[in-house]
């Protein structure tokens, strides 16, 4: 049986959590947007993924510094500050007494619409900002046995289709990627960029430990990772040979 490579330990405390929309807390099963939102018609909006370790957010400048300029690529005014959401993240982490453990999706989509419509004009509210803290432990068979990858027919294309640079909410062709690893048996797609080399998984980076040395793609068809940089960076630190080169699958 294939299991995703974000399977998680189960945790009953996440069934009370309490999560911000708008900058107002809901029980979760109560967080609601609306039906015209620009994210529910049209995926038109940007999100980060973020972990709060011993109560701190691991790398918060940088996911907020690409949710930012995420938004600005696609011509959407956030509204508020980096400094205003970060305190509204940390306040809804505190809400929910939440110290480590915690995975966090922050999602901001363009706001509501007036009718669902495309055109970002016809956009008739501010911003929707949601902040979704989670306790995810990742599971010890996922550590213990590993992930099964599939290669895919679907690519990673040039941006001036879809831009795999922006941590958007259309990720339909990772999800497309996703269904066909799924039905192969296998955890997670590996995806190619349009010359055939190896670009990234539909969810997480692509690595090669082989020989004392780490290997990964170029770079330049999969999204700017904070935590691929973060290793990479960690590798030249330690004197640990480590590329960004084309793979072949």
């Amino acid at each position: 049986m294939a299991h995703g490579t974000h399977d998680y330990q189960l945790d009953p405390s996440n069934e009370n959590i309490k999560i911000s929309v708008n900058g107002e807390l809901f029980p979760r099963n109560e967080a609601k947007v609306s039906v015209f939102d620009s994210g529910y018609i049209l995926g038109d909006g940007v999100w980060e993924g973020i972990r709060l370790h011993n109560n701190k957010l691991f790398h918060i400048k940088q996911h907020l510094g690409r949710l930012y300029e995420g938004a600005k690529a696609i011509d959407m005014d956030i509204g508020i500050s980096k400094e205003e959401l970060q305190q509204r993240i940390e306040d809804t982490c505190a809400a929910n007494s939440m110290d480590s453990g915690v995975h966090i999706r922050l999602m901001v989509t363009r706001g509501i619409k007036a009718t669902p419509y495309q055109d970002p004009r016809i956009t008739i509210t501010p911003p929707t900002i949601v902040i979704i803290p989670e306790y995810k432990s990742p599971l010890a068979k996922t550590l213990e046995k590993g992930i099964k990858l599939f290669t895919v027919h679907v690519r990673r294309g040039y941006p001036d289709g879809q831009d795999q640079k922006l941590n958007s909410h259309s990720k339909l062709n990772c999800i497309t990627a996703c269904i066909q690893a799924a039905k192969a048996g296998a955890d997670e797609a590996l995806m190619l960029d349009p010359h055939g080399f190896v670009a990234t998984c539909n969810s997480t980076h692509f690595f090669i430990v082989r020989n004392g040395e780490v290997w990964t793609s170029s770079g330049d068809f999969c999204l700017g990772g904070i935590t691929r940089r973060t290793i990479i960076n960690l590798c030249k630190e330690n004197d640990i040979p480590v590329f960004e080169k084309l793979l072949i699958n």
